[in-house]
This record gives structure tokens, C-alpha cells and sequence, in this order.
């Protein structure tokens, strides 16, 4: 039985299952936003909101250099990625340092096509990636208005080929088709 075990097992070994989440973990904090499946998102959260308190904690002891060096180093033993630690001590920790808790958002996404799992994604709440700037919107808007355009110059004419003037009919004789006349020049 397994009464009082949190966690989910995500049908790996124990070894498996952590590197798989240091490597979800490093992702979230490298881009902000990943998309998983539900049980992986909500295993990622359990521990991405571990680190970055841990993280937003050790900021705001200025009082002792050596807590903040502790605290990169148990940070360094799950994310593996200089980088990424280093943006989680400067960048996200100073970002989060007045919410109390709930750094990240899951949200579900719906079935995946080929096995059905459930997906979602797992965002830090205080980086606005869902939202794109204006300056990128505008040049679609433009593209859109040349767009129809293009289609009425395609209208004017027919679908055959040239127009109707120039294909004239020679003879017409019943069930015969219609040939173009040939120009004596």
C-alpha cells in the first residue's frame, strides 16, 4: 500500500523519474513555459516551487555570502545547467521575491493525438509568455490586407486559361467542340 507516499511514480525507476524531472525543471526555468503531459506538470511544479523559494530565500539573506553559496549548490545538485542557475538567482528570485508562493500555472491543453494523454502547460505565473508585443501583430495585419487583393486579380479571369475573347469558335456543329481560329499572317 502506499498510504502517506506523495509523489507519483510516472512508471519510471527512481533514477529515471529524477532525471526526468531535472530535465523538465531546467527546461521551465530555461523558457518559462513548456507543455507536458498533466502528471509531469504537476510533478515539475512540486519541485520548480521548491527551487525558486529556495532561491528567492537565499537573495534575500544579504547578511551571509555563504547561505547563497549553499543554496546555488543544492540547486546545482537537480539543474545541471550553469546558465539556469544563474538566471534563477538573478533573474527569477528578484521577479518573485514579494509573491508568497505559487510561481507556476498548469494549464490543460486537452488529449494528444496519437495516445490520448492528457496535456498542459506549466508557465512561471510572473513571465508574461503567452502574450505577444503589438510591434509583431502589425505586420500580419498587412500581409492580410494584400491578400485579397491577389484574389481579384485572379477572378477577372476564367478558370480555363485565357480569356473568352480570344478562344472563338470555328465551327459549330452538333456534338463537336469549338477549336480557335488560326491567324494567316
Amino acid at each position: 500500500m502506499r498510504h502517506r507516499k506523495s509523489g507519483r511514480k510516472l512508471k519510471r525507476t527512481a533514477s529515471h523519474r529524477r532525471a526526468l524531472l531535472a530535465a523538465l525543471s531546467t527546461a521551465l526555468l530555461r523558457h518559462k513555459k513548456i507543455t507536458t503531459t498533466v502528471a509531469k506538470a504537476k510533478e515539475t511544479r512540486m519541485l520548480v516551487e521548491k527551487l525558486i523559494t529556495r532561491a528567492k530565500k537565499a537573495v534575500a539573506r544579504t547578511d551571509a555570502p555563504a547561505v547563497a553559496v549553499h543554496a546555488r549548490r543544492e540547486v546545482g545538485r537537480m539543474i545541471k545547467d550553469r546558465a539556469v542557475i544563474g538566471e534563477l538567482f538573478s533573474t527569477i528570485a528578484a521577479k518573485v521575491a514579494t509573491r508568497p508562493g505559487g510561481y507556476t500555472r498548469i494549464v490543460k491543453l486537452g488529449q494528444r493525438a496519437g495516445d490520448g494523454a492528457e496535456l498542459a502547460v506549466i508557465e512561471l505565473v510572473d513571465f508574461n509568455t503567452g502574450q505577444e508585443p503589438a510591434e509583431k501583430e502589425t505586420p500580419d495585419k498587412k500581409k492580410v490586407k494584400k491578400a485579397p487583393a491577389a484574389k481579384k486579380a485572379k477572378k477577372s479571369e476564367p478558370r480555363g486559361g485565357p480569356s473568352a475573347k480570344e478562344a472563338k469558335p470555328t465551327s459549330a456543329k452538333k456534338g463537336g467542340t469549338a477549336e480557335p481560329e488560326e491567324k494567316e499572317s
